[in-house]
């Protein structure tokens, strides 16, 4: 019996080799190239909510200051929309939440700068951006942060203001339910504390129900990681 033996090209096993790692490699580009994309789309969604909490911020605070402040009194009267419950009412705060820290708004200031910059290097330099949800809540935390740094720094202030109240945060937002123990009263606040405060509750949930498990974070960063290599 005739046996044929076909032998392979050595030349044309080479070529097709070659073919399949360039068509790898362009396939690992254009993903690089997309994920390049998606995280300019999440930079100026995240910048663009982080304007927008914080213009709304100003412009209340200035709104309510302007038609219920008098920097010449100490106690400013409450404007009810609720009666006893919820309305307006002026005034500033030296520190922290409830008053806490008072006189170090310089301390503070400081603070939320390294909070800011360290929000955008999770959300734009470790990925974080790439996640829609993330990319939301910290921009609302960042236009919170900014609403009050900017009371921080001295800027929301007006000339006919006291010397002592120029870095104070001004907060306009009243609430309180008579009788209730922690709620009568409650402290003031403004925009920028809504927007910190929901914030966190969204990371909570997030961290809670939203966040991928470990293994499949991990195989992710293999993924990235063997990119980078190649």
């Amino acid at each position: 019996m005739l046996s044929v033996q076909v032998k392979s090209n050595p030349t044309t096993t080479k070529d097709t080799q070659i073919s399949d790692v360039n068509d790898s490699a362009l396939g690992r580009n254009e993903s690089i190239s997309q994920d390049k994309s998606l995280l300019i789309r999440r930079f100026v969604l995240f910048f663009c909510v982080a304007g927008l909490m914080l213009l709304a911020d100003l412009v209340s605070k200035s709104m309510a200051f302007s038609s219920f402040f008098d920097p010449t009194q100490n106690f400013q009267s409450p404007h009810y929309w609720v009666d006893g419950i919820f309305g307006i009412q002026t005034s500033t705060n030296p520190g922290a939440l409830f008053g806490m820290g008072s006189g170090y708004s310089w301390l503070f200031a400081i603070l939320s700068v390294v909070a800011l910059a360290g929000i955008v290097l999770w959300l734009f330099v470790f990925g974080a951006g790439y996640d829609l949800f993330l990319t939301l809540t910290l921009g609302l935390i960042s236009g919170g942060i900014l609403g009050n740094l900017y009371d921080r720094l001295g800027w929301g202030a007006l000339p006919s203001y006291p010397e002592s109240i120029h870095t104070n945060v001004r907060d306009w937002i009243l609430f309180r339910l008579e009788g209730v123990p922690f709620f009568d009263p409650w402290p003031n606040f403004n925009l920028a504390d809504c927007w910190l405060v929901c914030g966190a509750a969204l990371l909570f949930f997030h961290a809670l129900f939203l966040a991928p498990p470990d293994d499949v974070s991990a195989a992710e960063e293999e993924d990235a990681l063997h990119v980078n290599r190649s």
